[in-house]
């Protein structure tokens, strides 16, 4: 298991690729990767906050518990954070299990849990001004289903 804050960019095929190479008894990887969008044409960037230590456990603990959940061989998650552009890759998930069922639920799982509580301040930057983004209901509904 291999849990990445970083600021730097990552490579995402470069990434899945070694993943993939180094995982034994698997029969399906999943990979997802959030890019920073820019919906309405007016975001210049966005701004990731946390805190070291804090944030890698935590999410250290939610990749724990998909492997306690979920028969998987590995996972892997990188997050980015301090300034990115629209387009650029903010995080990535992956997963490899025997089976695609376990593979795809994990990863699912993990983005869920990444996306509401995984301890990251996100503020957007564009044409207005700054604003902090706020949690959204969709998110929060998300996590019902685990």
């Amino acid at each position: 298991m291999r849990v990445a804050v970083q600021s730097q960019p990552f490579d995402v095929g470069a990434e899945v690729s070694a993943f993939t190479a180094a995982v034994q008894g698997a029969g399906a990887v999943v990979s997802f990767t959030g890019l920073v969008r820019d919906e309405g044409g007016t975001l210049s960037g966005m701004e990731i906050e946390h805190y070291p230590g804090m944030t890698e456990k935590a999410i250290r603990g939610i990749a724990e518990e998909a492997v306690s959940r979920w028969s998987l061989a590995d996972v892997l998650v990188i997050h980015r954070h301090g300034k990115l552009r629209p387009g650029e890759a903010i995080m990535m998930v992956a997963t490899a299990a025997p089976h695609r069922a376990d593979a795809f639920a994990a990863a699912e799982f993990l983005m869920d849990y990444l996306k509401s509580r995984a301890p990251f301040w996100k503020k957007e930057l564009g044409v207005g001004g700054e604003a902090w983004v706020a949690a959204k209901d969709a998110d929060e509904d998300a996590l019902k289903r685990w």
